[in-house]
């Protein structure tokens, strides 16, 4: 007589089980970073922007290397310029995004959310690696645009180096070509007498010094005036009178001229920092733009792998 066994209920469960456990465990020896994927995908950013760039220089709407130029005007730094920069970091770092998630490894039972997550990640990082290419390479042009904008503001908070620069050199008694024509001007004369319209190098040196210390100060002393004078006299033939009135008129000259040089400048000083800071401002929001869209497009290109 034939009599009903009972079958115990986990019998049947018992191989899916252990399956189940066996494919988790081999799911948590696996990375869930791709370095292959996120090196295409930097690698694809970093070549499309360069190839952007190069684009955009020669079409006239690039225009980085002028950013580093310390003559550059704010104005110059152009709308087009700009737009161009943005635009180049945003479409390259989102192909290089959506490389870097349509080529990862595809995760067999990860939730949604973890798998929105990882694609973040994997579009970040590869925007990452490749700005740190491009930051290799452009280091130097960066380096200059921020060094332009801290020395143009070191140069508008100091006094003017006119003074300085026109101090005579130790080299024969030789002067800055500005300070030399206006000592020039101080010994001139219409007489043919070659040793009265060409004055020792000693004499130009001294007076030189004179007018060196005289700027200096802010003023040309009357006793210097009276020194001057007279050696003027010495060396062009005319009166004490009119020798010290053309030092005086000489030395205003030169020092009306060196204040316009200096208001020049601090002008573009400003300029030049305000440049730099427009520069760096506008750096920052294309990077920034860049990492964004790279990481939106690698969510695109995982969802795209995953379907």
């Amino acid at each position: 007589m034939l009599t009903a066994q009972t079958i115990p209920a986990n019998q049947f469960t018992e191989t899916p089980l252990i399956a189940d456990v066996h494919v988790d465990q081999e799911q948590s020896n696996l990375s869930a970073v791709a370095w292959g994927a996120i090196l295409a995908g930097a690698a694809t950013a970093a070549s499309l922007w360069m190839i952007l760039m190069i684009l955009g220089a020669g079409l006239g709407l690039s225009s980085i290397p002028q950013w580093l130029n310390a003559d550059i005007a704010a104005g110059t730094f152009g709308v087009a310029t700009i737009s161009w920069l943005v635009f180049s970091q945003i479409a390259a770092s989102g192909m290089g995004g959506y490389i870097a998630g349509r080529l990862r490894t595809r995760w067999s039972g990860v939730p949604r959310d973890e798998v929105w997550f990882r694609d973040t990640a994997h579009g970040f990082l590869a925007w990452a690696v490749s700005a740190l290419v491009t930051a290799t390479l452009l280091t130097a042009m960066i380096g200059s645009v921020v060094s332009d904008g801290l020395r143009a503001g070191t140069a508008s908070a100091e006094p003017a180096p006119q003074a300085e620069s026109m101090a005579v050199r130790t080299n024969g008694g030789g002067m800055s070509d500005r300070l030399a024509y206006y000592i020039d001007a101080l010994y001139r004369t219409d007489t043919t007498d070659v040793q009265r319209y060409a004055p020792s190098i000693a004499v130009t040196a001294e007076s030189a010094r004179i007018f060196t210390n005289a700027l200096q100060q802010g003023s040309l002393p009357p006793a210097d005036i009276r020194y001057l004078g007279a050696t003027v006299a010495g060396q062009t033939g005319l009166s004490q009178d009119d020798a010290q009135i053309r030092v005086a008129d000489t030395f205003g000259q030169l020092q009306s001229r060196l204040g316009e040089l200096d208001v020049n400048e601090r002008t573009l000083a400003e300029q030049t920092r305000k440049a730099a800071a427009t520069a760096a401002i506008w750096l920052f929001i294309a990077l920034l733009s860049g990492a964004f869209l790279a990481s939106v497009m690698a969510i695109f290109g995982g969802r795209q792998r995953d379907a």
